[in-house]
């Protein structure tokens, strides 16, 4: 656990100590607070669901950038080498560096807060809905920033592991159209193998154990294949 915690700090470090971080939670921020701003001011109402659906997008855009540099640097840089075969276990290098792309993700969702702060100060909004929305948030990030780190696992070159992370998450994405196509069993495995419906229904304050497993299991999946990408390295 301590490697783990070693691992994550510094990783996080590594991001804050670049102006890019910074950057990107500004435009972040801007561009969340422009859509908060246009919903409350137009429709008079004191909602953040369309917050949340606005930051679901730029979330899933943003993902690739913070995501990619996770293990595709150390093995560009073969400090990968170092790291494996210091006394750290294969599962902590990778829940470490998970630890540190959630993490950053959760400083961008905590700027936010200050939107509904400012509803409950001048309106009377919907608890339920506050609250299933930051917590299918934390999840989506943490469903999105698994797959960017096998992605990331899966090669040297930043820009490729990008390029993965992108299509796996624009492909889980879109799959929900493809729902209606077939019907059936295979539309209702399709409907629930997407990403953005499940978040959209926490949205509404409709916390159901089927979203959350969804996500875990998503995490799961893409911390133990990551782990297997790493373990891997070990017998080439």
């Amino acid at each position: 656990m301590t490697a783990t915690i070693a691992i994550a700090r510094r990783e996080l470090g590594a991001y804050f100590r670049s102006p890019l971080a910074y950057v990107v939670i500004a435009a972040f921020l801007f561009v969340a607070g422009y859509f908060f701003a246009a919903n409350v001011i137009f429709t008079r109402q004191a909602t953040v669901r369309p917050l949340f659906q606005t930051m679901n997008t730029i979330l899933l855009l943003l993902a690739p950038m913070i995501t990619m540099r996770l293990l595709a640097e150390e093995q560009k840089t073969g400090t990968i080498e170092l790291l494996l075969t210091s006394p750290v276990r294969d599962y902590e290098v990778v829940i470490g560096k998970f630890l540190a792309g959630l993490g950053f993700f959760g400083a961008m969702l905590a700027v936010t807060l200050y939107y509904p702060f400012l509803l409950f100060v001048y309106g009377n909004p919907d608890v339920g809905g506050i609250i299933g929305g930051y917590l299918g948030a934390i999840l989506f990030c943490g469903a999105i920033v698994a797959i960017g780190l096998f992605a990331s696992a899966t090669t040297s070159n930043q820009i490729i592991a990008a390029v993965i992370t992108f299509a796996v998450l624009l492909l889980l994405w879109v799959i929900d159209g493809l729902a209606s196509t077939f019907g059936g069993r295979v539309g209702d495995i399709l409907s629930y193998a997407a990403l953005y419906g499940h978040f959209n229904d926490m949205t509404r304050g409709m916390i159901d154990t089927k979203d959350i497993v969804y996500y875990l299991t998503v995490i799961a999946a893409g911390l133990f294949l990551t782990w297997r990408a790493i373990e891997s390295r070990r017998w080439r």
